[in-house]
Formats: structure tokens, C-alpha cells, sequence
């Protein structure tokens, strides 16, 4: 149980320390409740330990000592940090130029190598004869689907069903080549 006297000193050290230990942590870690935090903890740790530091112990200069250990911990702790964050934007950075490098090495058409032709020329020759034509007039022709529509006879619903009929196909049977393929054809085919 604390005498009177010890919550006194207690006391007393708090009112003539706190502030100056909480902006002392304040100006290292930048942050004030963080200081603060140090510091109480500080002061508790010291209170629990009392009696079995030395006689004698400065304790003002006790408990500034926790606060800088605290403080360092922190520091150490940010810099740990700030340096996976490094690497991690060093990371990001590299793996962007070689995204840029790829995209810029890029010719559309070398993407379509001899065995993916092949596939397509096989499956567009899979194609009923109607898909086929629509699709041919569409994407070899350049022919919207109005235009496609009339020549047909049918609607431009029914155009555009045998385009994503076509498509759908091609998808499937291209799906083991390049991840990107699917986003290259959607766009170079739409």
C-alpha cells in the first residue's frame, strides 16, 4: 500500500515532469499522443518498480531513460517500416517499367503466332457458315452491323448475336495463350 508521502512524490514529479518528458518524446517521434503515451508509461513503470531500484535513483532521470528507450523503440520501429515501404515502392516501380517496357516492345501483330492463327482459322472454319460470314464481314470487312444487317436480311439483334457467338468461341479455344490475350482480343476485336 502507497503512504501518503510516496503518492506525494509521486504527484509532485508528475507536475514538474510530465510536460517537459512528453514534449521532449514529442519533438522525436512527431506525434503527441504517441508522446504522451511514452511518458505515462513511463511514469507507471517507474511507480511499479520503486522499490526495487537503488536508494538514491535519480528518478526524473529514470524515467526520462524509458521515454528515450520508448522513443528509440519507435524510431527503430519507423525506420523498419519505412524501409519495407521502400522496397515495396521499389518493387512497384520496377515491376511498372517492365509492365511499360512489355507494353512498348508490344506489336499487335506478332501476338498472333503461326499455332494461334492456326486456331483461329480452325475455329472460324468451325463456325456455322452464317457466324462465319457475319463475323468474316465484321472483322475482316470492317462492316458495321447495320451494313451486315441489311446484306443478311436480319436484324442487327440477330448480327450481333452471331458476333458474340463467334467471339465466344474464339475466347474458349484461345484461353491457354497469354493471360492478356482475352483483354488484347476484346479490345482489338470490338
Amino acid at each position: 500500500m502507497e503512504s501518503t508521502s510516496e503518492l506525494n512524490i509521486l504527484k509532485r514529479l508528475l507536475e514538474e515532469y510530465q510536460g517537459r518528458l512528453v514534449r521532449f518524446a514529442y519533438s522525436y517521434v512527431r506525434d503527441w499522443g504517441v508522446a504522451e503515451d511514452f511518458t505515462l508509461e513511463a511514469f507507471m513503470y517507474y511507480w511499479e518498480n520503486r522499490r526495487t531500484l537503488t536508494p538514491g535513483t535519480n528518478a526524473p532521470a529514470y524515467i526520462l531513460t524509458i521515454v528515450k528507450h520508448k522513443c528509440l523503440n519507435y524510431l527503430e520501429h519507423l525506420q523498419v517500416k519505412e524501409g519495407v515501404a521502400e522496397k515495396l515502392r521499389n518493387h512497384a516501380a520496377w515491376e511498372l517499367q517492365m509492365r511499360i517496357a512489355t507494353l512498348e516492345a508490344c506489336e499487335p501483330n506478332e501476338l498472333f503466332t503461326s499455332d494461334m492463327q492456326e486456331i483461329v482459322r480452325k475455329t472460324l472454319a468451325g463456325l456455322p457458315a452464317q457466324t462465319r460470314r457475319i463475323f468474316s464481314m465484321s472483322r475482316y470487312e470492317n462492316k458495321s452491323h447495320k451494313e451486315i444487317a441489311a446484306q443478311c436480311g436480319m436484324s442487327v439483334k440477330g448480327v450481333e448475336f452471331h458476333i458474340a457467338k463467334a467471339l465466344k468461341i474464339l475466347r474458349q479455344n484461345l484461353k491457354d495463350y497469354f493471360p492478356l490475350l482475352g483483354m488484347l482480343l476484346s479490345e482489338l476485336l470490338y
